[in-house]
C-alpha cells in the first residue's frame, strides 16, 4: 500500500534523470568540494546578513535612524550594492567576506581548459543576470526555495550559482 500511495504523495521528483548525480553540482560541472563547489545555505545567508547590515549602514548617512523611510532606503541601497557589486566584481561585499561568488553556469564551465591556462572558469555575470537576482532577491519567497542541487530559484532563473571561492 505504501508504494501505490507514496508515488502520488511524495509530489513530483524535480531533477536531471537520474536524481542529479553522485553530489550536489556535478550535472552543472563543478566539483564537490573546495573552490567552485556549490556554497551551502548558511553561508549565503552570512552573506546576506552582512550585505543588510552594510545597506542598513549606508543608508544612515542619508536618512536619520528615527525616519519612517529608513526601511526603504535600506532596501533601496541594498539592491543597488548587490546589483553593481555583482555585475562588476561577481561578489557582494557579505559574499567576499564568507568566501562565495555568483557564477554563471547555464554554459558549463570547461573546467580542464581553465586549470591549463589559468583562466577563470566561470563568465562574468553580466548587469542583466544580476539585476534580475537582485529583484528576485527582493522577494524573499525565490531565495527559500531550492532545487535539488541546494540552487535557490532565483538563480535557476539566471543561470547562475553561489560557488565557493576558497
Amino acid at each position: 500500500m505504501g508504494r501505490a500511495t507514496g508515488s502520488w504523495l511524495s509530489g513530483p521528483q524535480i531533477g536531471p534523470e537520474g536524481g542529479g548525480g553522485e553530489y550536489r553540482g556535478q550535472d552543472l560541472g563543478l566539483p564537490e568540494s573546495g573552490p567552485g563547489a556549490l556554497a551551502g545555505g548558511w553561508p549565503r545567508v552570512a552573506a546576506l546578513l552582512i550585505d543588510w547590515l552594510l545597506g542598513g549602514g549606508v543608508s544612515l548617512l542619508f536618512v536619520p535612524f528615527s525616519s519612517p523611510s529608513l526601511g526603504t532606503t535600506v532596501l533601496g541601497v541594498w539592491f543597488v550594492i548587490g546589483v553593481v557589486a555583482v555585475t562588476f566584481f561577481g561578489f557582494t561585499p557579505g559574499q567576499f567576506a564568507v568566501g562565495m561568488r555568483v557564477a554563471r553556469v547555464d554554459f558549463g564551465p570547461d573546467r580542464a581548459e581553465a586549470e591549463a591556462t589559468g583562466k577563470e572558469p566561470f563568465a562574468a555575470v553580466g548587469i542583466l543576470r544580476a539585476l534580475g537576482r537582485q529583484v528576485l532577491i527582493v522577494f524573499l519567497v525565490p531565495a527559500l526555495i531550492n532545487d535539488y542541487n541546494g540552487r535557490a530559484l532565483h538563480d535557476r532563473a539566471t543561470g547562475t550559482a553561489m560557488v565557493r571561492t576558497r
